[in-house]
């Protein structure tokens, strides 16, 4: 019997059952409910069993990520010339000096030959690394983006959220809150604007409908009815999406729950 991939024991208090995700940075994690829920206190024959029998599932999915992550690395990590996504589309990466006297390294869109470019101009005087500046130009399209898409889907499913903001989210694209405050991954910019508008969606019915019964879906779908080809989307693009700025790379979820 070949030996199991290594994993991760997490316990959450909200756990109530074993659970296993494949995550994009940590690989396999195994979460359980405490040890001091009855039944939990020596999970790892139970843990061992639960694998054996998932076994295919669980190397299917460890190796997509390593295909993924090759992927990544072969498209050249943070440097001049490398690709990276934006807007669901793959852009060249230029990095170039900024004019002279310049004391803030930017970042445009511009229009290339052959594929649109995101060209980064580094200031001297900006402590900044390429990943941070990009990451800066980032969330600030993705505030943009997601207000727009509040402001146009919100007054339709008649809820006013109370507060709204783009965070480095990496268990969950979006979140909402009984209070009425929304939450979104700034990396929805990297996906097309049809799986940022699923998301944007999917928060705003929950302020109407808490839960995902079928009350829930149908407001979704009535705003978007192909929201689950975008939802695909984002979970097979998870990995990429999180690993986006990681240079390491270059030199190198819940995605799904058993």
């Amino acid at each position: 019997m070949s030996p199991l991939p290594p994993y991760t024991l997490r316990r959450s208090t909200r756990a109530r059952r074993l659970r296993v995700t494949i995550d994009p940075d940590h690989g396999l994690i195994v979460t359980v409910p405490p040890a001091t829920r009855r039944g939990w206190a020596r999970p790892e024959a139970d843990i061992e069993r639960f694998l054996r029998e998932r076994e295919g599932w669980v190397r299917r999915h460890l190796q997509r990520h390593a295909q993924q992550r090759a992927e990544l690395a072969a498209r050249g990590g943070l440097r001049d010339g490398a690709t990276i996504r934006f807007r669901g589309e793959l852009h060249f990466l230029r990095v170039v000096a900024a004019a002279a006297g310049s004391r803030r390294s930017t970042v445009t869109r511009e229009g290339g030959d052959d594929t649109d470019e995101l060209v980064v101009r580094l200031a001297p005087a900006d402590r900044r690394s390429i990943a941070a500046v990009l990451e800066a130009w980032f969330r600030e399209r993705a505030r943009v983006l997601i207000d727009a898409q509040i402001a146009r889907h919100a007054p339709a499913l008649r809820v006013n959220p109370t507060a709204v903001s783009v965070r480095d989210q990496r268990s969950r694209w979006g979140s909402a809150s009984h209070r009425g405050r929304l939450s979104f991954s700034w990396r929805l910019i990297l996906a097309p604007p049809e799986a940022l508008e699923t998301v944007v969606i999917h928060e705003l019915a929950h302020l109407r409908v808490f839960g995902h019964g079928p009350a829930f879906w149908a407001l979704v779908a009535g705003r978007r009815p192909d929201h689950l080809t975008w939802r695909k989307w984002l979970r097979t693009h998870s990995l990429e999406l999180h690993a986006a700025l990681d240079d390491g790379l270059a030199s190198a979820g819940d995605l799904a729950s058993a």
